[in-house]
């Protein structure tokens, strides 16, 4: 990542943006009108409006009852293959845990401007406070800022990019890091199973339990005086593996693609929204879809969200199981390293599922 050192552009906090009494947003991020989000698609009804996400109780995963563990399976399964998407509950993670983690950050966000800016982030590692994804200049800009973070593996971790304020943050950060990998570590294989491959296999193909990546994204979306006009983040698929979101309680905002409608995710209480990543589809040999998703703002509230992504080693070459390459399903990505497939999205921004259905070879 060498190559991106600096901005293109100075960077403008939209937290700022939205506590300075603006009544019209910037041109820099107002989208495209086929790009902004709607109240209802033309051509959706009421009734399909009101679909949400699957809802998987994993707590049957540990009954004695056979029964009711393949049917939490096949719920997964069904999930990753039609969805990309799905929440969890009885999870293991405490709710009281989830509480402190949104909590901590909402009150990180709230800290006067110039102490945030002391982890102002560079786009060769993104790690830090920030504002925009990509580097082209003259993007059209998301409403929103983050924070951004490494966990995983342990030699990335770098306890002075994380923040000193509030007291509990540090701490908190691992406490709550150390608790999501391991739930995505179960999730990864459940995955494993369903597509009739050893336990450990996905999990392997990642580099194993102390060789994956793992990053948390902190996300604030402040409130936004148009929000027709623009997104907190535009259409993307997630180029990792695994994503488990702690979404805002209170504020829904994430949107996911089904077919040609977006259907706003109804966040369930004390869950985690997960999706599969562009990783994910490829060692499944598109058997497992990521799918496309954004976030739209709110006109009178706030939202903080945190995103644990769990990735592959970054300098392991990822390419579909063989296992699940056959003869009427050949292989349909070559070899890539993560390092190199994420250039794409640090360097363009999000952009839906360009990166990954570039790759595909039909030959």
């Amino acid at each position: 990542m060498n190559c991106l050192q600096s901005w293109p552009e100075p960077i403008v906090r939209v937290q700022s943006l939205a506590e300075s009494g603006i009544t019209a947003i910037p041109d820099l991020y107002i989208k495209p009108p086929a790009k902004r989000p709607s109240l209802l698609p033309a051509n959706c009804n009421q009734a399909e409006v009101e679909v949400n996400i699957p809802v998987i109780d994993l707590q049957n995963l540990l009954n004695q009852e056979e029964s009711l563990r393949e049917t939490t399976l096949r719920s997964i399964s069904s999930a990753c293959r039609e969805w990309g998407f799905f929440q969890v509950v009885n999870h293991g993670v405490s709710e009281e845990l989830m509480k402190r983690a949104r909590d901590t950050w909402r009150e990180f966000f709230g800290l006067p401007l110039d102490v945030k800016q002391e982890y102002s982030n560079k786009p060769s590692t993104y790690e830090g406070y920030g504002s925009r994804l990509g580097v082209e200049k003259g993007a059209i800009l998301d409403w929103s800022d983050y924070y951004f973070l490494h966990y995983m593996p342990a030699s990335l971790r770098n306890h002075s990019k994380w923040p000193a304020l509030p007291s509990s943050c540090r701490k908190l950060i691992e406490e709550y890091s150390e608790a999501t990998v391991r739930l995505c570590g179960t999730l990864m294989k459940l995955l494993s199973q369903n597509l009739g491959l050893e336990e450990d296999q996905l999990l392997n193909a990642f580099g194993g339990e102390e060789n994956i990546g793992a990053c948390l994204r902190v996300n604030f979306y402040p409130k936004c005086p148009q929000p027709d006009l623009t997104l907190g983040l535009s259409e993307h698929s997630d180029p990792g593996g695994l994503t488990l979101l702690l979404p805002d309680e209170n504020v829904a905002g994430l949107q996911v693609r089904k077919g040609q409608n977006w259907v706003t995710v109804k966040p369930v209480p004390n869950a985690f929204i997960v999706n599969i990543g562009d990783q994910m589809q490829v060692l499944s040999n598109a058997i497992y879809k990521s799918v496309e998703h954004r976030v739209i703002v709110n006109s009178v509230k706030d939202r903080v969200s945190l995103a644990l992504f769990y990735n592959p080693k970054s300098d392991l070459l990822i390419q579909p199981v063989k296992k699940l390459v056959t003869k009427d399903r050949p292989a349909l990505y070559a070899p890539m390293t993560y390092d190199q497939y994420r250039l794409f999205i640090r360097t363009k921004g999000p952009c839906g599922k360009a990166q990954v259905e570039s790759l595909k070879s039909y030959e």
